[in-house]
């Protein structure tokens, strides 16, 4: 569907609401207090940012502005959950990387097997599901709450995420050495590409913020400051077993976060 036409997704783009800086910060303060209904009034009042943003994206590709705009909502979605106002920094200048984040990992990762509509409905959908559960319960929600929260049979959703599922992982081992194990995102790296490292950064950072102190800091010496995993036991007077142990478990951690 092109974007000169009215409707995409359902959505008749031509009276999409647009929201003042006052409204946008009387939402936020709703919003703080777990108030879903400003969440989604916030939400609407900022696809009108989704739009604009997908637009470079469509014309020179062969994806849809339909997918390209639900992939911009999710993207839209983690900024307003994970947006710090105490920062000297416009909703709009922090969303918009984000946006783009999620439009290019869409494209990048997006299995040349054509998927059926209503497949990737069903997934956005439960991806949608799966942050709002993030976000209320403070830990991964199963499959099982995913399908109730959207009302569908936990096999079509399993079906549905598999069928979008990124061929190959981040976290694919290229070579490993003993216990040290490098990875497929330890080789990825694009310096021109600021918006989106920035991303990256943020989503690794929240990432992190989920691990107790003791993974955090393995993860900070192993990765950050380069060290073995024999010189982080001598820093941190554990065996290198133990944080090899530790450091799978939050990288694991970080992963299905990330995901």
């Amino acid at each position: 569907m092109a974007l000169n036409k009215v409707v995409i997704c359902g959505v008749n783009t031509s009276k999409l609401p647009l929201l003042s800086e006052e409204e946008k910060e009387a939402l936020f303060l709703r919003i703080d207090k777990g108030d879903n209904e400003a969440r989604e009034q916030f939400i609407k009042g900022n696809l009108r940012l989704v739009l604009s943003v997908i637009q470079r994206f469509v014309g020179n590709n062969n994806e849809s502005a339909d997918d390209l705009f639900q992939v911009g909502c999710i993207g839209l979605i983690k900024a307003i959950d994970n947006f710090d106002r105490s920062l000297d920094v416009k909703f709009s200048t922090y969303a918009v990387p984000m946006i783009i984040g999620e439009c290019r990992r869409y494209m990048r990762d997006n299995n040349p097997i054509r998927v059926s509509r209503s497949l990737r409905d069903i997934a956005y959908k439960a991806i949608y599901a799966k942050e709002t559960l993030l976000k209320k319960l403070d830990r991964d929600p199963t499959v099982e709450e995913i399908a109730k929260e959207i009302e569908m049979n936990k096999e079509d959703v399993v079906n549905a995420l598999d069928a979008i599922a990124t061929p190959m992982s981040l976290y694919e081992p290229v070579f490993q050495e003993g216990q040290d194990v490098l990875y497929l995102m330890d080789q990825v790296s694009d310096k021109k590409n600021k918006e989106e490292k920035w991303v990256e950064n943020i989503s690794l950072n929240e990432a992190m913020k989920r691990l107790d102190d003791r993974e955090y800091n393995i993860i900070k010496l192993r990765f950050f400051e380069g060290k073995t995993q024999t010189e982080v036991a001598d820093e941190i007077a554990i065996s290198q077993a133990q944080v090899s142990r530790l450091e799978k478990n939050a990288l694991k951690s970080m992963r299905n976060y990330l995901r």
